[in-house]
């Protein structure tokens, strides 16, 4: 399964998601990967769109690392909804949640947004319902960072994964359809150790079959 990821900030390195990613490639997934979303992606992004089943975006909302300004702009934001609703499949990842709380298309398609996190500190990763994303997942913790988000009211979501720290528990992994497609998201991720994970990459593999099977490739295999 091809996966087209968008990726890179300044707090959330490239490195970290390609190395969290590569050992997914033995499942047969292949990874294409887009670091600056500027205006060459955007002029272009409705064809790049096209080749892909599955969108992942573990990016904050600003164009890359080095340049700070935001890359959501209303084009990319009618773009990324006309995808979904088409079939398309997003699945989102901790620093994807992050800036986008202007962004009301973003945040009623993710479904929530980032809105704060306290110090790393060792956080607990919990199924909460019977789910094809948390099939033989077992409870973890580990130290990251825990994200606490601003759920979006009126959305019908499956939340299959909470977190849970010193600080409190917030729901840390979720699904919602819409349109024809589907979203899906997991707010863990921020520490390499945390993608590395074995149970982690248990979500991360079943979260994109999940996304395969729901969104325009779901009668495949």
């Amino acid at each position: 399964m091809r996966v087209l990821v968008l990726c890179d900030d300044n707090w959330h390195p490239a490195h970290v998601i390609k190395e969290g990613l590569e050992p997914l490639r033995k499942h047969d997934f292949e990874f294409d990967y887009i670091l600056a979303t500027g205006p060459d992606f955007q002029e272009h992004a409705v064809e790049r769109l096209q080749e892909y089943p599955v969108l992942l975006i573990s990016k904050s909302n600003r164009v890359s690392a080095e340049e700070e300004k935001p890359w959501i702009s209303i084009q990319m934001e009618q773009v990324l909804q006309s995808y979904v609703n088409r079939g398309g499949a997003l699945l989102v990842i901790h620093s994807g949640t992050v800036g986008y709380k202007d962004s009301l298309a973003m945040r009623e398609l993710v479904g929530a947004v980032f809105n704060h996190h306290p110090e790393q500190c060792p956080v607990t990763m919990k199924p909460v319902d019977e789910h094809p994303i948390t099939q033989g997942i077992h409870e973890f913790t580990i130290k990251d960072e825990h994200y606490f988000v601003d759920v979006t009211a009126g959305h019908d979501k499956d939340i299959f994964l909470s977190t849970s720290s010193e600080h409190g528990q917030q729901p840390g992994g979720w699904t919602r359809q819409q349109g024809a497609g589907c979203v899906c998201v997991l707010t863990p991720g921020h520490n390499l150790e945390v993608w590395l994970h074995p149970e982690y990459q248990k979500l991360l593999r079943q979260s994109l079959e999940w996304c395969l099977h729901n969104g325009q490739g779901r009668d495949a295999g």
